[in-house]
């Protein structure tokens, strides 16, 4: 076993960092004197936002479990085209096209002109039923 010598990488090495320094020393290493102000009032710390009401259909909040734990990710940013829920407008034609097609998409997955999904949204352990309840969730927010 030959050992390879380190001194040339350790030389180019310092010289590269010796390179990074100041071209010329400062004018004056001494800092501006800050005026000092009164401390500002301390926040009281922000109440947490109110989560969303579980729907009142058990399909629905069922849904909502669903969505918050594996669909938020990419509706709530709209990744990819998803359409984010209560988006009206983005979801007005799919809603068209009527729940077998939109839930065949969600199991199955698509691409196309207005955007991709992965099946199951990238979940393979969601059930057929809990990804059905969760696109019916998103469905019932977006009429």
């Amino acid at each position: 076993m030959t050992m390879k010598p380190v001194l040339p990488f350790v030389t180019v090495s310092l010289l590269f960092l010796g390179a990074c320094g100041l071209e010329k020393p400062p004018a004056s290493l001494k800092f501006p004197e800050e005026k000092k102000a009164a401390p500002a009032p301390v926040a009281a710390p922000a109440a947490p936002a109110p989560a969303a009401e579980a729907p009142a259909d058990p399909k629905l909040a069922a849904g909502k479990t669903v969505y918050d734990a594996s669909c938020a990710g990419c509706h709530d940013a709209g990744m990819m085209g998803a359409p984010k829920p209560g988006d009206k407008a983005a979801w007005a034609d799919r809603i068209a096209k009527g729940a077998d097609a939109m839930n065949n998409n969600a199991l199955k997955g698509f691409t196309g002109k207005g955007g991709m999904m992965p099946a199951k949204g990238g979940n393979a352990s969601l059930t057929d039923e809990q990804v059905i309840n969760a696109t019916a969730y998103m469905v019932d927010k977006s009429k």
